[in-house]
């Protein structure tokens, strides 16, 4: 009867449940229909045009998604501002709520924010994908602040967002000017006129009356509504950023009347949607649905259902339950609701640190500290406590601190009855807790501490900021001063990451209380630890010995924490050494302060000129348009592909009949349906465009399926059912070695002098053989791969809006797909967010996949791959292995190198021979060897065919060279860059493949570097720093670079272009490079708008697109600005001359005046030009020749300080300096280097590629465990040097390129491994501690793991052998 009642009951209830679902977006009132509750924020936004905010990975993790919601809370009588992130948001889950986009903040017509135009103006948005992210979490928090916001406030609201093109130091330029105390000097106005008493609007940067009068009776809404003033005209051109006239976007008074109803909604599947505005409700409902998922953040659930593919029926959104939002404090603790968000959490326990004695709070600053780095902004908005708890993720940073605090969690049932349970016993398992399915969990209550009790946290991750922990840990000890003794009366120890669920070490804890504080209690327990807490070997998430170290590690950290709180008490008899204070020194970060140092030499009006780049507007608000934003036509159809999940198969039967009865299916295609040819390839036609008999990756491309919408499409995809016979995968360099699987025809050979006679005639004092193994790393751009087709003239012609560095690659591999001529295949790319190589090659075969349903079905398609898609199937930098054998002289001078390099090509050729041949070239980096012989071989393995990545190559032969010059330093007892200095080459130099060095800069740029960071005393103050401090270490670095500039296929160095002169004076240029933030558009501009002399803003620049230039090379090898420079100058100069007759005549006022007359004597006001890069060439038959048309050089200097109990690293300081003879646009060219420079420090120090091999056998065989933000890092704000300085050589004029300049994008990409060897020598400090004072080897990329296995001591050594080397794919 029971059960029959509560139907009844939630049906009475049904009749106060209201189905009409209100939202504001822009200040625009929308009316949400029902059956929408499958979406998320960011679909809709998209589907109805706002199209500036981005989806860039779905999980929360880039930032690229972010918008501003506000809504007017009734408990403080105020809106509250906060980000979140829209990828993650479900759509009715802001229902009632204000939500500005991007859009909504500025835009170019109507004139841009302070926000956007301060970020233009700092050079922050190279691609511009990111930058609508950044735009709004900082909006966001401008909206939120009543003062300006400290300069760590804005770093912290970034820690959210990724960008993978700047370096992130223009962008905290940008922003800082908000944190100024006098907000002059943002608003472009002097203090002066400023009248007394006025107030500058944090959110505006105008005059305005909405700070909070003290006393005074403030509208409930004024503080968080920006002012009734308008923006000041900032400026006034295009270029320049026209006048601002509207005011911001206010709370719609509409919501602020507006009654909170319960809402009962639908969704795709029958997906049920409820939010109930009282707990009975939400208790009856779950008496209901026991397998209800209840939300806050969606930050879980979410990546459930979009990743993990988990189906849930019914979703109850809890955050407006009165009692799941309390926040009391009391006398005995703090009663914290299980749905407040981490946001409203930290604040409170900020305040309470300040308000309460330190004794009571212990607890809340170590919880201050985990929820610090316990996620970006965004997510800690929205997350909530409970979620967190109920979650039960092993490895959740919060709830080994609730156990170790003594919490209580109060649970409530569908009856009413409350029950307290200990956070220590509510953990059972794997996701499991102590609930019953009708229990929900009410609150959580923290009692305060004690005096001489102590709680601290413990995190280690692979970066700091915004990422999962590998291990973390909460631990409390509770003493009584006993005579001269110190007693421990209770204690805590408790561990995530080390179990399926948080644990506690309970033996330990048994064992600690009612013994004495000492180093005795510590030795004995650090014991008991290694067999309380035990790691099996085959533990999903692998590093396990890393693991076991930290949980030591952790504990000895914290026994001297609180032996150092309690020093100076009478009864402590031993207090920490000031060298072992290191290890519990809290860190401090301070703000980024980065320099740029460079000569503007102007030639002509715009050429050298440090412009900014000519999309930034567009893109800072939103306004600039990439693949995926292209409007969709109604009968537009959506791609998503049937892959492969074994990494080498045969397919034995296919069955699509659970695709074809999927919602909104369209059609499914194979090999079979291929009209034209089924083999592609960029070089050797040894790919399938859909596999037809056996798949050789995992991720490979079976077939594609077109349908109504892009979810349909996926669903269809899935749902096809493949059987396989597996067969026998070679999944490593190794693997490839001992099975002799190479591509064919790709040894390659470089020799000079003879290298066996150096080695055996005694010229050799030393002799030294090692390995050198490099993993390898993903592009990350931050737009996915997207490809849109459609055809014309019934299918006659086909055109394609294409994300790539190659439209000519996408026209060939469509038309020869489609077995159409290349004729009637368009390709146009007007810019692309980010490409860094992936997008050379790759993408091509996306819009060929595409194409075939397009063309069959003559109807658009549009094909935009998930981030973990994208990741898994695209492929990835090259992982190499060398191997080689160096002699040298007792003087450290190199005599002979032989050396063997493999790299990890995946199941194709690619462009992974032309990596390896680039890698035999710089092989030497800039070192003068006379006797060189170089092997190279690409592995065929059974991966996803990896590919370009910025460097080609370069960067994997400039390692392997700069491992053995470290290591001759150490066998020789000299520092290394004492070697490096007396091996370089010098003007006249002839390299190992025969090219002569011209104009060689290496010399003067090295003996700058080293004058500017002061070397010597660098390194003097890291030894006084290490001999001061045990368990912290510094170390220094300096590397030279030498790269190559050129194509190193021959027939690849030409360029085209095309320019009109109008006859109102403007220029119109399309050239074959592409836009990818590198400003390649930007400096070919200035380049024309020098040529005629007229100023930039007469010059635009339209898309890249394959009819207006044919045969175009990808914009790839750095030498576009020299080569689409070259040839749009050759165009100028062709109307030039066509022009100076009438010019020569007549005394013109204006170009525009001129290109009339020209018109009226009917004078071509169109040109071709065309650039062929001159004497170069490489004959591999005998192994000589020109390769490169000149090099680039370049040298950095970085200090770095490791943890070394964790393995946790900050780059204190990093300074830079490239020879780029005379700058095109030396503002972009900084922000090249400095992006170039923060994507090597995340090849070298952070990204992990993790696949399926034999070194991780807890991932499925042959498949990406890295695919998404969650599992694979990239450098964050967090990870940028403390300083940072760039400078260009001055004085170098480059006479090969155009205007003198140098090539710029891939050069200074290796100059981060200063940094990596920078670490390196803080290792060595580290092991010396331990009489380790031998040559070690360190594999890249150096992690946390790497480098505290390295550095060898006694928490290390009951888990490892002194030469263990931690496990890499390779």
């Amino acid at each position: 009867m029971g059960s029959l009642k509560n139907e009844e009951k939630i049906e009475l209830m049904g009749e106060e449940w209201t189905e009409e679902a209100i939202l504001y977006v822009n200040g625009v009132r929308k009316v949400l229909p029902d059956g929408l509750a499958h979406l998320t924020l960011i679909e809709y936004l998209r589907d109805i045009g706002l199209t500036g905010t981005k989806l860039g990975c779905g999980e929360g993790g880039c930032g690229a998604c972010t918008v501003m919601v506000s809504h007017y809370d009734k408990k403080s009588k105020k809106c509250v501002h906060y980000a979140v992130n829209a990828c993650l948001a479900p759509l009715y889950s802001v229902e009632g709520m204000h939500v500005i986009t991007v859009e909504g903040v500025g835009n170019r017509k109507h004139g841009l924010h302070p926000i956007q135009e301060s970020f233009a103006r700092a050079h922050g948005s190279q691609c511009g994908f990111c930058t609508p992210g950044f735009i709004m979490s900082m909006y966001a928090l401008l909206r939120s602040s009543q003062t300006a916001p400290t300069e760590e406030q804005i770093e912290e609201c970034l820690a959210g967002n990724l960008c993978r093109c700047t370096g992130y130091r223009p962008i905290v330029d940008a922003f800082r000017v908000f944190s100024k105390t006098n907000d002059a000097v943002y608003t472009n106005m002097s203090s002066l006129s400023l009248k007394e008493g006025e107030f500058v609007c944090p959110s505006t940067g105008k005059p305005c009356s909405c700070r909070p009068e003290i006393g005074s009776n403030v509208h409930p809404c004024k503080e968080g509504v920006a002012c009734g003033r308008t923006y000041e005209p900032v400026s006034y051109s295009e270029i320049d950023g026209s006048t601002y006239t509207e005011k911001e976007l206010i709370f719609p008074p509409d919501l602020l009347l507006r009654k909170l109803n319960p809402l009962k909604l639908s969704g795709f599947g029958g997906l049920k949607w409820y939010r109930p505005l009282e707990l009975q409700h939400l208790l009856e409902l779950k008496l209901k649905y026991p397998d209800a998922k209840l939300l806050v953040g969606n930050s879980e659930v979410g990546i459930e259902m979009r990743l993990k593919r988990m189906q849930y029926q019914v979703l109850i959104s809890v955050t407006h339950v009165p009692e799941l939002n309390v926040l009391s404090v009391k006398d005995d603790g703090l009663e914290i609701g299980a749905a407040v968000r981490l946001t409203e959490l930290l604040k409170t326990f900020r305040k309470l640190v300040n308000e309460r004695p330190a004794d009571e709070t212990s607890s809340c600053k170590a919880f201050i500290e985990q929820l610090k780095w316990f996620a970006g902004t965004q997510i800690k908005n929205v997350a909530s406590v409970g979620g967190n708890i109920c979650t039960a993720s092993p490895i959740s940073d919060l709830n080994p601190l609730w156990m170790a605090s003594r919490a209580k969690f109060q649970i409530i049932d569908s009856k009413g009855n409350i029950r307290m349970a200990l956070a220590e016993d509510f953990f059972l398992g794997y996701r499991k807790v102590n609930m019953a399915s009708d229990e929900i969990l009410l609150s959580i209550f923290l009692p305060w501490t004690r005096r001489f009790e102590f709680v601290k946290e413990f995190k280690q991750a692979h970066r700091r900021e915004d990422d999962i922990a590998i291990v973390n840990a909460g631990m409390r000890v509770y003493l009584e001063e006993k005579g001269v003794e110190l007693i421990v009366l209770d204690a805590s120890i408790a561990y995530g990451g080390v179990a399926p669920l948080s644990i506690s070490a309970s033996k330990t804890k048994e064992f600690i209380i009612g013994k004495n504080w000492t180093h005795e209690l510590l030795q004995s327990a650090l014991k008991i630890l290694q067999t309380d807490i035990v790691i099996k070997e085959d533990a999903p998430g692998g590093m396990v010995e890393f693991r076991r170290s930290l949980t030591l590690s952790f504990f000895f950290k914290f026994f001297l924490w609180v032996s150092h709180q309690m020093d100076g008490n009478k009864s402590v008899r031993e207090s920490v050494p000031s060298t072992h204070l290191s290890a519990v020194q809290p860190f401090h970060r301070p703000s980024v302060i980065g320099s740029q140092d460079y000569d503007i030499i102007k030639h002509g009006t715009s050429v050298g000129s440090p412009e900014v780049h000519l999309s930034a507007k567009l893109q800072v608000t939103g306004e600039a348009e990439y693949t995926d934003d292209t409007p969709m036509p109604s009968h537009g159809l959506h791609a998503a592909l049937v892959m492969s999940r074994k990494p080498h198969a045969r397919i034995l039967s296919i069955d699509d009949s659970g695709a074809r009865s999927s919602p909104g299916f369209v059609g499914i295609y194979f090999s079979e349906d291929v009209p034209g040819d089924n083999t592609i390839g960029p070089v050797v036609y040894d790919e399938e465009l859909f596999a037809s008999e056996v798949v050789t990756c995992v991720g490979q491309v079976i077939g594609v399926v077109v349908a109504d919408t892009h979810e349909n499409a996926k669903l269809a995809a899935r749902s096809v059912h493949i059987e396989y016979e597996e067969l026998p995968a070679i999944l490593s360099i190794r693997d490839a070695i001992e099975a002799k699987s190479f591509h064919p025809n790709t040894e390659k050979r470089l020799n000079k002098g003879d290298v066996d006679i150096c080695f055996q005639s005694g010229q050799c004092d030393i002799i030294i053989e090692g390995e050198v193994h490099m993993g390898g790393q993903e592009h990350f751009y931050l737009e996915p791969h997207s490809s849109f087709v459609w055809t014309l003239d019934g299918g006659n012609e086909v055109h394609m809006i294409s994300s790539t560095q190659a439209p000519q690659k996408h026209q060939k591999y469509v038309a020869h797909v489609l077995g159409l001529p290349m004729s009637k295949v368009v390709c146009k790319t007007k810019r692309i967010g980010g490409g860094f190589g992936g997008k050379e090659t790759r993408s091509a075969l996306f819009a060929a996949v595409a194409s075939v349903p397009s063309y069959l079905l003559n109807r658009p398609v549009k094909i935009t791959l998930d981030r973990d898609i994208d990741m898994m199937i695209s492929g990835q930098r090259h992982s190499f292995l060398g191997k080689y054998k160096v002699g040298f002289t007792n003087e450290g001078k190199v005599m002979a190198l032989d050396l063997e390099i493999y790299n990890n090509a995946g199941n194709s050729l690619d462009l992974s021979l032309a990596i390896l041949e680039r890698a035999m070239f710089h092989s030497h980096n800039v070192y003068e060897i006379p006797n060189v012989r170089i092997l190279g071989r690409v592995c065929f393995t059974n991966y996803p065919s990896h590919t370009a990545f910025r460097g080609f190559g370069g960067p994997q032969g400039m390692l392997i060279a700069e491992n053995w010059i470290q290591r001759i330093a150490v066998e020789l007892g000299k520092s290394p860059e004492e070697i490096r200095e007396i091996n370089f080459q010098g003007e006249g130099s002839i390299t190992h493949y025969g090219q002569k060095l011209e104009f060689c800069t290496l010399a003067p740029l090295w003996n700058e570097l080293k004058v500017s960071c002061d070397f010597l005393n660098a390194r003097k103050e890291a030894e006084i720093f290490n001999l001061n401090n045990r368990w912290k270490k510094r170390g220094v670095a300096m590397v030279p670079t030498k790269f190559g500039i050129s194509f190193t296929l021959k027939l690849m160095n030409q360029a085209g272009a095309l320019v009109h002169v109008y006859t109102d004076g403007t220029v119109l240029v399309t050239h074959g490079g592409v836009e990818m933030g590198q400003g390649l558009h930007t400096k070919v501009a200035q380049v024309a708008a020098s040529a005629f002399n007229i100023p930039l803003s007469s010059v635009f620049i339209s898309e890249t697109s394959t009819d207006k230039v044919p045969n175009a090379s990808p914009t790839a090898a750095s030498a576009s600005s020299d080569m689409y420079g070259a040839a749009v100058l050759d165009a100028c100069e062709q109307i030039k001359a066509r022009m100076e007759p009438i010019a020569s005549k007549n005394n013109f006022s204006s170009f525009a005046e001129l290109a009339s007359a020209c018109y009226v004597e009917r004078i071509d006001l169109s040109a071709h030009g065309f650039y062929i890069t001159p004497e170069i060439g490489f004959d591999w038959n005998v192994g000589k020749g020109t390769p490169f048309r000149y090099f680039t050089y370049g040298a950095a200097f970085a200090e770095v300080e490791i943890d070394t109990l964790t393995g946790d690293f900050h780059t204190r300081a990093a300074n830079v300096i490239l020879d780029l003879g005379y700058s095109l646009n030396p503002a972009i060219d900084v922000g090249q280097i400095e992006g170039a420079f923060i994507q090597g420090l995340g090849w070298l120090a952070l990204e992990e590629m993790k696949w399926g091999d034999a070194a991780h056998k807890w991932i499925p065989s042959g498949h990406l465990y890295t695919c998404g933000p969650g599992s694979y890092k990239i450098p964050s704000l967090n990870d940028v040097p403390f300083k940072f300085n760039v400078s260009l050589l001055k004085g170098h004029p480059n006479v090969k390129a155009i205007h003198s300049s140098k090539a710029v994008g891939e050069p200074p990409f290796f100059l981060a491994s200063s940094v990596f060897f920078a670490i390196k020598d803080a290792i060595m400090a580290a092991r010396a501690e331990t009489g380790h004072s031998e040559w070690f080897p360190l594999d890249s990329p150096a992690t946390p793991e790497r480098i505290r296995m390295a550095c060898l001591d006694e928490f290390t050594a009951p888990f490892i052998s002194d030469g263990y080397r931690p496990k890499l794919s390779v």
